[in-house]
């Protein structure tokens, strides 16, 4: 049963992740640097379900659920800079430090624009919620499903 439930956790995982990219690639939607932050562990979560399938181990399943609950963390963390609760990094919102190492030349060149994603601002919401408010939804979700998968690895 282990194996099934940490393949329902990884899938779960995987769903997010194309979400997000489908987001991004079709409804064109870029993410800000704490949206892709919250999918290194989405990926980790996926990595962990396949050792979990080949060797089946409660501490794999600990493992996982770390992963999502990481994701969990770092959504909670955006949803509140989104909400203006608290500061957010100032590389990525309305920070007036954000521009601070730039010289003149840099502001004015054209050689290759760059469209810096603002943290702060919420790109897309449904009920309310952002996309990174539903990530951390999920990925509690997906904790639990893990720890389901650690209580059934038999000792």
């Amino acid at each position: 049963m282990t194996r099934v439930w940490a393949a329902i956790a990884a899938a779960g995982s995987a769903a997010l992740l194309l979400g997000a990219l489908a987001f991004q690639y079709i409804g064109g939607l870029a993410p800000c640097a704490m949206c892709i932050w919250q999918r290194w562990p989405h990926g980790a979560a996926i990595a962990i379900g396949v050792l979990v399938w080949v060797m089946p181990r409660r501490a794999l399943c600990w493992l996982g659920a770390l992963a999502p609950l990481t994701s969990a963390g770092i959504g909670i963390f955006h949803t509140g800079v989104e909400r203006k609760w608290w500061p957010g990094p100032a590389s990525c919102t309305g920070s007036s430090d954000a521009l601070s190492g730039l010289s003149g030349a840099d502001l004015l060149s054209t050689a290759q624009p760059v469209h810096v994603v603002m943290c702060d601002q919420v790109a897309w919401s449904m009920a309310g919620l952002s996309m990174a408010s539903w990530n951390a939804i999920a990925s509690l979700i997906l904790v639990a499903v893990w720890i389901v998968a650690a209580q059934r690895q038999s000792r």
